[in-house]
């Protein structure tokens, strides 16, 4: 009996999507379902192919070396599907989306949309290395984080433009009525970091590093939201993108007078899928909008 399609699509889909709920969510069946076939997998051939933590789970060593041969394979299914939908027009197909934010990836999204009625669209959000994980696994077509390893020959990237880290105190802090503060006086201030594996963190624990200055009282919250609303609530002192703060009116956003924590967004595929049809579309949307922003000028 050949090898179930159906199976190693499942094993495929929670290898690359870190569990059984969003696996089953990503190919549109019952958790039940998807566990049946990747168990019949496993059974099939006396194996195991995932550890399981509780709700947990991890590849296996033997786990591992089948996903370096699914995602080749899964890949080219989806541009050989791509390929026959672009025969018709770009009427339908599905771009899946990964993004530490909601805020530079929206409103691109939506233009997307509009250009593109047909298509369907997902995305999910986590810290920038999860997504760049779930980029390199297969588990979406584009990702949108900051400052990507240039160095890295399985990438295509654009550039979204910079974007400029602020700190941010809630309305009862000593500073609401501040502009700027340098970054040595965060020294007597409970900071709030996000998790390990932010982009943002790590962008201004450089900064920090630069000046040698050492937080003494620092609190971590996983999450962007459940940072701000620890700032609202005065815990402390916040880091964030001075875009994400709009229209926010419980906060008052600081920049730091002695730091530069500008850094770059890009929009990010891998190199073997740029040529399929809906991501390429995406892409070229992305360099339409970054050039209708230059002034007359730099435009070639």
């Amino acid at each position: 009996m050949p090898l179930s399609h159906a199976q190693l699509r499942s094993f495929h889909a929670v290898a690359t999507q870190g569990s059984f709920t969003k696996a089953a969510q990503a190919l549109h069946i019952t958790q039940p379902t998807l566990s049946g076939q990747v168990k019949a997998l496993e059974q099939r051939y006396g194996v195991k192919l995932f550890s399981r933590h509780g709700r947990r789970i991890e590849l296996t060593d033997l786990g591992r070396s089948v996903l370096a041969v699914t995602r080749p394979l899964f890949d080219f299914e989806a541009r050989a599907e791509q390929i026959l939908l672009s025969a018709r027009g770009l009427t339908a197909g599905h771009l899946r989306v990964g993004a530490d934010s909601p805020y530079i990836i929206t409103p691109l999204l939506a233009r997307f949309r509009r250009r593109y009625p047909g298509i369907d669209i997902s995305i999910q959000y986590g810290n920038s290395e999860q997504v760049m994980q779930w980029l390199k696994g297969g588990a979406c077509d584009i990702a949108v984080v900051p400052n990507v390893p240039p160095e890295d020959p399985r990438l295509h990237a654009l550039a979204l433009g910079a974007e400029q880290l602020v700190l941010f105190v809630g309305g009862a802090h000593p500073w609401h009525a501040r502009r700027s503060v340098a970054l040595e006086e965060l020294a007597g201030q409970r900071v709030i970091l996000r998790e390990p594996g932010s982009r943002t963190r790590a962008i201004f624990q450089r900064a920090l590093a630069g000046r040698g200055v050492e937080l003494a009282d620092k609190m971590e919250i996983s999450g962007r939201e459940g940072v701000r609303e620890a700032v609202a609530a005065n815990f402390g002192v916040g880091v964030i993108s001075e875009s994400e703060l709009a229209g926010d009116a419980r906060f008052r956003a600081l920049r730091v007078s002695n730091a530069d924590l500008t850094h770059a967004e890009f929009a990010v595929c891998r190199k073997n899928a740029k040529t399929v049809r809906v991501t390429a579309a995406f892409l070229d949307l992305i360099t339409e909008q970054m050039e209708s922003q230059q002034p007359p000028s730099a435009r070639t």
